[in-house]
């Protein structure tokens, strides 16, 4: 009976189902704008803006993709359902989770670039499901391109993966996103992106599935909405879905987990919209509205066969900061919401999108422990948290440790790629070293740059970004990918100078922030509001030192205040969100209002503080 059943099983040959997979900007999004506007997914004469995939606020300034999107076009009556993946380290559970939907995955390498470590990561993924893939070799109008060289690479990264004998006899496709077109031999004309259309239909097998079984489909993304609430997103892998239908929602992870809900609203995509429908059959990938508390990995399953459909399991936080309601001096004067209930409300809405984030409450109803997968991660949360007019505190970002088997503690590790200008690399395998990471190699790269490879615990990067950007004169590219928990690695001192406080509270004005600038570097500059406690600069030397920068100079009858106006001061250095994060130390708290960044010391009170450090 059952091989019987197995015959039952259709290709629906009028969808294709991809994902876009690269490492960080080597042209996905691009690539995704292309492919819309050559299908005629906008009129001829519609102004249509760059990276229109890329719908945040910060995903269109850092030119990064945070969220896993959907889009759809047609091609030759072949409706193509596209994910947009991101590409950075600190976002790969988005990665992991669409490919689940899709039956194949174009991997995007730039020409220059070549196979960078993020593009492991996700490849690896995608081999590991058995996908095809096809390889778009992008940005061949680039000066300095090597495409033949790239593909070497890709294949070696394909042999290194031990893919089979189907996957190493994947299409290579060249392409422009920029310009917008693609060809399969490098001597070929270029006109349109027709040949990656192509090789799409003719690569990408159809989805499968069998139309008489009962519903399955497995939710791999979530999606929120102010006004529906949650929308759960996911492809038909049997049987079809239709509107007000009853269904059982059940978890392969959680074996009690089996409630009945009611689909109130079905939606396929059309281009960039959601557009609603009545019923959708196998291969379709819909979004599906109306189920309160849906969440990734559940499955959607007909009231009589209810059988989830296994997943793997979402990778766990490595890093964790306390999100603190703001009680410095000068608090709740430039937010909209303040108190620790906005804060807490703001916090769990957070995890009704994104999955890789843990809240916690605190043995305080002040603090919140906010875990995630790295810097960049809980940093574009604060980004966000900001502009909606939030204002609070963090502290310094500590990673997770695990106890193992045998009682020791360990610790999250990452696998480093450095790619340095040769004279820089004594430096940068200087300071990885004093913090605790392991060379474990080292090759010449193209363009006179040295590619290192280390094995170095995530503490070890936390704060290290910026150093590496100053000691590389900007030239270096720093690549990281999680590696699993190790032995604990020792005591790591993360930062060699101290922080210059100010004395008390006030404005600061010139004559004191000139005495004050030959201590170190300043974060302020004159008419800043300042109050004790605060740190308004980093000292040169290793011990933290207290300034009045509020001080005015005494005047005599002989000299007039003019003379002020002589004082030079050096313009003083403003930190952004990343560098302030990664400035504080473990007994500083980065006060974060919509208008301001400030550093404060935990405890303000100079006496207490001085006794707290001799505990």
């Amino acid at each position: 009976m059952e091989e019987s059943r197995e015959l039952m099983k259709i290709k629906r040959e009028n969808i294709r189902n991809i994902a876009i997979i690269a490492h960080v900007d080597h042209g996905k999004t691009t690539l995704v704008d292309e492919l819309l506007k050559q299908s005629g997914v906008f009129r001829t004469n519609q102004v249509v803006e760059e990276r229109v995939m890329d719908s945040g606020d910060i995903e269109r300034e850092r030119g990064i993709t945070i969220l896993a999107k959907n889009t759809a076009i047609n091609y030759n009556g072949v409706k193509i359902n596209i994910i947009d993946t991101p590409g950075h380290a600190d976002f790969g559970g988005e990665v992991e989770r669409v490919l689940k939907m899709v039956n194949g995955v174009i991997l995007v390498v730039d020409a220059f670039e070549g196979a960078m470590p993020q593009t492991k990561f996700v490849l690896k993924k995608a081999l590991e499901l058995e996908l095809p893939v096809i390889v778009c070799i992008n940005k061949i109008d680039r000066p300095e391109a090597r495409p033949k060289e790239v593909i070497d690479e890709v294949l070696e990264l394909f042999i290194e993966l031990d893919a089979n004998d189907e996957q190493l006899d994947c299409p290579f496709v060249f392409a422009s996103a920029k310009t917008g077109v693609a060809i399969l031999e490098l001597e070929d004309k270029p006109e349109s992106m027709k040949p990656l259309f192509e090789t799409i239909l003719d690569y990408i097998p159809a989805p499968e599935g069998d139309p008489e079984e009962g519903t399955q489909i497995l939710i791999s993304t979530i999606d929120y909405n102010e006004y529906v609430g949650r929308i759960g997103i996911g492809k038909v892998d049997n049987g079809k879905v239709k509107v007000n239908q009853d269904v059982v929602i059940v978890n392969h992870h959680d074996p009690d987990k089996s409630r009945r809900v009611k689909v109130s609203k079905l939606y396929e995509f059309e281009g960039l919209k959601k557009v609603e429908v009545t019923e959708a059959g196998i291969g379709a990938i819909v979004a599906i509205s109306g189920i309160p508390d849906i969440h990734i990995g559940d499955t959607i399953c007909s009231v009589e066969h209810p059988a989830p459909i296994p997943f793997q399991k979402i990778s766990e936080p490595t890093i964790a900061m306390n999100f603190i309601v703001n009680d410095s001096p000068l608090a709740g004067q430039e937010g909209k919401f303040v108190t620790s209930r906005h804060l807490r409300d703001r916090l769990f809405r957070e995890l009704n999108t994104d999955v890789s984030l843990r809240v916690e409450e605190t043995d305080t109803t002040e603090a919140f422990k906010v875990s995630g997968r790295g810097e960049l991660h809980l940093s574009v949360l604060i980004e966000n948290m900001r502009r909606e007019g939030y204002e609070f505190a963090v502290s310094k970002a500590e990673v997770l440790y695990r106890t193992d088997e045998d009682g020791k503690k360990t610790e999250p590790m990452e696998r480093a790629f450095v790619d340095v200008p040769e004279e820089f690399s004594g430096t940068v395998i200087q300071k990885l070293s004093e913090r605790k990471g392991e060379l474990l190699g080292m090759s010449t790269a193209n363009g006179g740059y040295t590619r290192l490879e280390f094995l170095i615990p995530a503490r070890g990067l936390i704060g290290y970004r910026g150093e590496f950007l100053t000691d590389t004169k900007g030239n270096g590219i720093l690549n990281t990918s999680f590696e699993g928990y190790s032995p604990y690695k020792g005591d790591i001192q993360y930062r060699k100078t101290g922080s210059l406080i100010a004395f008390e509270s006030g404005e600061a004005i010139t004559y004191g922030l000139f005495n004050a600038q030959e201590r170190g570097t300043l974060f302020i500059g004159p008419g800043e509001k300042v109050y004790a406690g605060m740190v308004i600069g980093q000292n040169g030397k290793t011990e933290d030192v207290e300034l009045n920068v509020c001080k005015k100079k005494q005047l005599t009858n002989t000299r007039s205040s003019n003379a002020d106006e002589a004082l030079r001061l050096t313009p003083p250095k403003i930190l952004s969100l990343e560098q302030a994060l990664e400035f504080i130390d473990t007994d500083e708290l980065l006060e974060v209002t919509p208008k301001s960044l400030r550093i404060r010391k935990k405890i303000l009170d100079p006496l207490m503080r001085k006794r707290s450090q001799r505990k």
